[in-house]
């Protein structure tokens, strides 16, 4: 199976490359499914079920969120109507929607998409990812129940991300890491046939501070004092992600590279 994981899209410049180059993309590369990270999709905070649509259309078969995932309100009803939405599995327990679901891919496929947050440097204290993400990946084996299986990692410290990683290495397809926005050089598949990357980077503006205008971001870091909201980055988005191909009779990994796609960072492409 042929897979592409696009990490977080900023604003409007990321839902903009997101519209204008993942149809392409879908169609020249193949891909059998696509998820996409809309954690900041809207105004840099959140998604609106409006630009949730968006994405969905252009081509992602799943929207995954994060911590902001309930930054826009409108959300919270919208995401028990529309199930290709994901929000972490280990948010706050009366969070509606769900933090797992399996979806049919072309050939009668199943394809497990799953989402944790970290506890490390994050605001708040979110519940145990590793006990969360162990339930659902004994629920469904790979090759099994699904024949490929994704976890979406958003979390700020590398080192736990890579520890999860290690710890579904053998269980899931893939493991790839949101919420940092800078594209990570560590593609690798493990050895139990995991493919992983700490930080698939972001669809967004990088002529920026992980996607914002570099003026507030600058003036706080070097006065300590904020003056104005962060704002999106505007300019042309890089496309930024992960491709990998999946064995379907063991949902093994068997070829994992990364993507960028316009925008000011050199491109890769499969």
């Amino acid at each position: 199976m042929r897979l592409l994981f696009l990490g977080d899209v900023m604003g409007r410049a990321g839902r903009a490359a997101v519209a204008e180059r993942l149809p392409k993309v879908r169609a020249e590369w193949r891909l059998d499914f696509v998820v996409v990270n809309g954690e900041n999709a809207s105004g840099g905070m959140g998604l609106t079920p409006e630009h949730a649509r968006v994405l969905l259309q252009a081509g992602a078969d799943v929207v995954t969120l994060g911590d902001h995932a309930f930054d826009q309100k409108e959300m919270i009803p919208f995401i028990e109507q529309e199930p290709r939405i994901v929000r972490p599995l280990n948010f706050a327990k009366g969070a509606p929607g769900r933090g797992h679901r399996v979806y049919d891919a072309p050939g009668g496929r199943k394809v497990l998409v799953a989402q944790v947050l970290g506890q490390v440097f994050m605001k708040r204290p979110f519940d145990d990812p590793f006990s969360a993400v162990d339930t659902v990946l004994k629920a469904h084996p790979r090759g099994g129940l699904v024949q490929a299986s994704l976890i979406d990692v958003h979390a700020e410290a590398t080192s736990e991300k890579m520890a999860l990683g290690h710890y579904c290495d053998g269980r899931a397809s893939v493991v790839v890491g949101t919420h940092t926005h800078v594209p990570t050089a560590d593609v690798v598949i493990h050895g139990g046939g995991t493919a992983y990357q700490s930080d698939a980077g972001m669809c967004g503006d990088y002529d920026s501070i992980i996607g914002m205008q570099k003026e507030e971001p600058m003036r706080r870091f070097i006065t300590g004092m904020g003056r104005d909201r962060f704002t999106p980055a505007l300019g042309e988005a890089t496309l930024s992600g992960l491709y990998v191909e999946t064995e379907d009779r063991t949902g093994r990994a068997t070829r994992a590279l990364p993507v960028r796609l316009g925008g000011r960072l050199s491109e890769a492409t499969p």
